[in-house]
C-alpha cells in the first residue's frame, strides 16, 4: 500500500511539473514506473494513458489562454496520427523496447540539462510539406516508445524558431493528445483490450 501512494505520488509530480510546460509528462512515466519494476510492455499503455488525461487539461488551457497554433497543428496531425497509430501496433521484442525506452530517457535528461531558450524568438513556420513529414516522424516514434513526441517536437519548434516558447508548448500539448490517442488505439488493434491497464490484472 505504501509503495502503491508513493507511486501515485511520483506519477503525480511528474505530471503537475510536465504540464506546466505544456508536455505530458511520458519520459517522466518511463522513468518511475520502470524504477517501480514494471515491465517495459506494460509501461508503454500506462505511459499513453496517463499522456491522455494530463496532455487534455493542458491542451485546454493553452488553448483557453489563445497561445495554440492551428495552421502547425494541423500539419503535424495529419500524418504523426496515422504514424502513432501503426507505431502503437509494432509488437517489439522486451530487449528492443526496453533500450528504446532507454533512449527515450536518455534524451529526456539531456533535455533537462540545456538551458531554456532566452527570450522570445521570432517565429519562422516552414511549409506545411515539412511540417507533415516532421509530424509524421514523430508520430511513428511516439506509438512505438508510448510517448506523445512532444519531448521531441517542443525543442525542434523553437531551437528551429518555428513558434515562440508558449505557442511551442501549446501545440505539443495537442500533438501529444492525438497521438497518444492514436498509439493506444494501435496496442488496443494489436494486442485487444489486454493492452489497455484497467483491463490488466
Amino acid at each position: 500500500m505504501e509503495t502503491s501512494a508513493l507511486l501515485l505520488l511520483a506519477l503525480a509530480g511528474v505530471a503537475f511539473l510536465y504540464a506546466s510546460v505544456g508536455h505530458a509528462g511520458a519520459s517522466g512515466y518511463i522513468a518511475v514506473l520502470a524504477l517501480s519494476g514494471f515491465a517495459a510492455a506494460e509501461i508503454r499503455p500506462l505511459a499513453l494513458v496517463l499522456n491522455v488525461l494530463v496532455s487534455s487539461l493542458a491542451s485546454w488551457n493553452f488553448a483557453a489562454a489563445r497561445h495554440f497554433r492551428r495552421e502547425v497543428f494541423l500539419p503535424l496531425a495529419l500524418f504523426s496520427v496515422p504514424a502513432a497509430l501503426v507505431g502503437g501496433m509494432v509488437p517489439l521484442p522486451t530487449q528492443p523496447l526496453q533500450r528504446l525506452l532507454g533512449l527515450v530517457l536518455l534524451f529526456s535528461a539531456w533535455r533537462l540539462s540545456q538551458p531554456p531558450p532566452s527570450g522570445e524568438v521570432s517565429a519562422a513556420v516552414p511549409g506545411p510539406i515539412t511540417i507533415s513529414l516532421t509530424g509524421g516522424v514523430l508520430g511513428g516514434l511516439a506509438g512505438i516508445t508510448g510517448t506523445g513526441g512532444g519531448i521531441f517536437l517542443t525543442p525542434l519548434m523553437i531551437l528551429r524558431g518555428w513558434l515562440v516558447p508558449r505557442q511551442a508548448a501549446a501545440v505539443s500539448a495537442a500533438f501529444i493528445l492525438v497521438n497518444s490517442l492514436a498509439g493506444l488505439a494501435g496496442l488496443v488493434m494489436a494486442r485487444g483490450s489486454a493492452a489497455l491497464p484497467a483491463a490488466q490484472g
